[in-house]
Formats: structure tokens, C-alpha cells, sequence
């Protein structure tokens, strides 16, 4: 039985866009039909403000199939990022508010959600960007709930993602709400990404995420915790490492780092655990006491809280088994 077409995918171009933005979701969408045998299930479109070629923010020239006062209703819309959304054409904000609101599913890769949210578009809802632009976005449009973790963020009819290629994980979410799993599998192996990220996956690692301590006893002990994350990691034991009482390291370190020593702790143990799982065959019971969890139960209840899925579903999803 052949799938129901999906509608049209219609994708924004302007001057000074993200390429992979763009071309992500694309791919993904267009390889969806052909990986259930129909390849008009998306019915993928771009365009511009004219239907004119558009210079991308690495010097690539795109040709789009026509002007966006010509294109067809949208089942989705899909706005991508890049230095474009800066300082962008009034005319292509009001069409977004316009024409914004008739779109089934409304889709932000990047900064793209920095025009959504020009057009007055994320107003009420909860939304992400590109880590970098989070505080922007926040403190510009108060009335949206910005998340800066997760690398995409689905509420209700809107759904935005983080930097570049987190806009491939959204659409293949976007292709198994439609499709079925086996057909964004299918696309995703294709693709050499083996399966999508969850949503709420953190955007960056935790070492890039916090800052590195300015003083050298402190950041010791932050490659210490990297090194040895089956360590007893406690504000005690790290304290007895600087030579400062535990109150006070625990003050001083979250003053130079912006995290508690806890939740500094907690973010390199799930991320050595996230790798261990990905990389090698070892058990649970194995990753768990590598990773300073101690039992299975009570890293399943720290990858349930933090990424929402259990140590074997991650594992099922990320695993580096040989593409098919």
C-alpha cells in the first residue's frame, strides 16, 4: 500500500542563508519518498521573496522553483537560519506573518526561529535556537519560553531546532510522525547519522557547556572529573583536592565554572555513559560502573531525566553498528 502523500514541504530562501540549514531537511524529506517507494510523498519547494537566486553564507548560489507570492499552502514551512536573519527584508518577516499561520507545521532550523519570532510566530510558545543566540532570542521576544538545551523543541504546531544539523534530526522526527520509524531509519542510515537524536539531547558537551576555572587547583580538578568519572566525586573528596574546605570549593567552583559541582559531576558521568553506549559493546551493569553510576537502576534513572529515553534505548538508537 503506497503512503499518503504528506503535502508540501515549502523551504524559505534569502540572501546570506545557512546552506545546511536548508539542504538538511531537504535531503531528508526527499529521501523519505524514496525510501518508501513513492517519491512524491513530500512535494519539497523552495523560494525566495522574487523567485531570484540567492547567495548562501558560504558563497553557493541556489536557484529556487519560484517566488513565494506564487508558492503553493504549505503543510510545512520550513525556515532556515544563517547571517540573513540579522537584518532581514521586511517584506519576507510580513509574509512569514501572513502566510506564517496557515502552515500545518510550522519548522525553524537555527536562527531561523529569530524570523518566526520577528513575525510575531513563537509568541506563547517554547522554542530553541542555536546555543549562541539563545540569550538573544530570550531577551528580544520576552514572550516566548526560551529552552537553549535541547536540540529541537516540538510545541504543538511549531516546532524549532539548535544550530545547523539538529535541523536533520527535526525533519527525521517530523518523518517518523509520518511515516513510521522504519522509513526515518531507513533515511538516517542513508544519511550516515544511524538514527535521530532525541529532541531534548543537550546541544554541546558539558565541558564545552561550562567555563574553565581560572585558577589551577580548580581547573585540575575539572580534568580530574573528566579522567575519572567512577571517582568519588563528592564536594568532599574534590574539596580535599584543592585544599579548600568543602563550602568553600563548592562556592568557588561554581563561581568560575557557572555549575555546581553536582551538576557539573552528573553531566560528565551521562556524557562518558552516552559514549560507552555508542562506541563500545560493554553491558550495562559494565557502563554503569564506568561511569561512576554504581548501578544499572540508577543510570537508567539519570538518562530517563536527562535525555528521556532508558541506557538500551539509547544504546539501540546511537550504537555504531555497520550501516546496512
Amino acid at each position: 500500500m503506497q503512503p499518503s502523500p504528506q503535502g508540501t514541504v515549502l523551504v524559505l530562501l534569502f540572501d546570506d542563508v545557512q546552506s545546511l540549514d536548508l539542504t538538511g531537511p531537504i535531503e531528508v524529506f526527499t529521501g523519505a519518498g524514496h525510501a518508501v517507494g513513492a517519491p512524491d510523498t513530500y512535494r519539497v519547494r523552495t523560494a525566495s521573496l522574487d523567485g531570484a537566486p540567492v547567495r548562501t553564507s558560504s558563497g553557493l548560489t541556489l536557484v529556487p522553483d519560484l517566488a513565494l507570492a506564487d508558492a503553493p499552502a504549505a503543510r510545512t514551512l520550513v525556515v532556515p537560519g544563517g547571517r540573513g536573519t540579522r537584518d532581514p527584508d521586511p517584506r519576507l518577516v510580513e509574509w512569514l506573518r501572513e502566510e506564517g499561520p496557515r502552515a500545518e507545521r510550522l519548522v525553524s532550523v537555527c536562527t531561523g526561529a529569530i524570523l518566526l519570532a520577528r513575525a510575531g510566530l513563537l509568541d506563547g510558545h517554547r522554542a530553541t535556537t542555536h546555543w549562541a543566540y539563545c540569550d538573544k532570542l530570550a531577551r528580544d521576544h520576552p514572550d516566548i519560553e526560551v529552552d537553549p538545551d535541547p536540540i529541537y523543541v516540538r510545541d504543538g504546531r511549531v516546532a524549532t531546532s539548535a544550530g545547523v544539523t539538529s535541523g536533520i534530526d527535526l525533519a527525521l522526527a517530523l518523518v517518523e510522525e509520518d511515516l513510521g520509524r522504519e522509513a526515518a531509519l531507513t533515511v538516517a542510515r542513508h544519511l550516515v547519522v544511524f538514527l535521530r537524536r532525541p529532541g531534548n539531547q543537550a546541544q554541546f558537551s558539558v565541558q564545552l557547556a561550562a567555563q574553565t576555572a581560572r585558577r589551577e587547583p580548580l581547573r585540575d580538578v575539572q580534568q580530574w572529573i573528566t579522567e575519572h568519572p567512577d571517582a568519588d566525586l563528592s564536594v568532599e573528596a574534590l574539596a580535599a583536592r584543592t585544599s579548600l574546605s568543602p563550602r568553600h570549593f563548592a562556592r568557588a567552583f561554581r563561581a568560575e565554572t557557572g555549575a555546581t559541582p553536582g551538576r557539573y559531576v552528573e553531566g560528565v558521568r551521562l556524557e562518558h555513559a552516552r559514549r560507552l553506549l555508542e562506541d563500545t559493546s560493554s553491558g550495562v551493569q559494565e557502563v554503569s560502573r564506568a561511569a561512576g553510576y554504581g548501578t544499572p537502576e540508577a543510570m537508567r534513572r539519570a538518562f530517563l531525566k536527562a535525555l528521556g529515553a532508558s541506557p538500551a534505548e539509547y544504546r539501540r538508537r546511537f550504537h555504531a553498528s555497520p550501516v546496512d
